[in-house]
């Protein structure tokens, strides 16, 4: 039994070496820097042009080169499973942009007070992140791991008598995530306020940033906040 173990051990560490050795050959857009070169520098091994992987598109289908290499699309066919969809398309509606057929992706969102950011998450890579504003010190936004379980186009707080547009509600502490609030007025609380935690524990989010999350989570999605 140790034996077949070290075997099993001794063939994967071989396959990682083959295959560091085999990227550090390969020099993809013929710019004399190897892939892994121009990967450990940020660089995109696609493009001949010194240009970083999160600025460079070139097959010009909205997903930069870094998304290009990370999701394992083709970065030279605007729509690598030839379904019509293009790579971006696809992969912002959390779909396989290698299969030709409908493939749903994971998604889920994570929440990090210190940084008061929302970071949207498809096949457990960080797609796209925003700025939030969490609960203040006297009425702090809990930490843990949380379950969606409402979705509200206008939910209104007869609390604090307003309205929050796009709510998602958390399975405990009865909190939820929301765009920025709004009165009867017409007054709406103000977007200076991302970045801070002043809240009343809620997580807001910026105008179309809200709508954004709440078309793309459905109820049962999981949502960590992390101190």
């Amino acid at each position: 039994m140790i034996k077949k173990i070290t075997t099993i051990i001794f063939v994967l560490f071989s396959f990682f070496l083959f295959s560091q050795t085999v990227l550090a050959e390969i020099d993809t857009d013929g710019d004399s820097y190897s892939d892994e070169a121009e990967i450990r520098a940020g660089y995109s091994p696609f493009n001949s042009q010194p240009i970083k992987a999160t600025n460079s598109d070139v097959d010009g289908d909205g997903l930069s080169d870094y998304f290009e290499y990370v999701f394992g699309t083709n970065p030279d066919l605007a729509d690598s499973d030839g379904d019509s969809y293009n790579d971006f398309l696809e992969i912002d509606n959390a779909f396989n942009p290698n299969s030709p057929v409908a493939e749903k992706l994971p998604v889920r969102i994570e929440i990090n007070l210190g940084e008061q950011t929302l970071a949207f998450f498809v096949a457990e890579i960080k797609w796209r992140e925003f700025k939030v504003s969490t609960g203040k010190k006297s009425m702090p936004t809990p930490s843990g791991e949380f379950k969606i379980v409402n979705k509200i186009e206008k939910a209104w707080s007869r609390t604090y008598g307003l309205w929050m547009p796009f709510w998602l509600g958390l399975d405990r502490g009865g909190i939820g995530i929301h765009e920025l609030p709004f009165w009867p007025s017409g007054y709406r609380e103000g977007e200076d306020h991302l970045g801070q935690a002043v809240s009343h524990g809620c997580i807001r989010l910026g105008i179309g940033a809200a709508e954004y999350v709440y078309n793309h989570l459905k109820v049962g999605d999981v949502v960590l906040i992390r101190p």
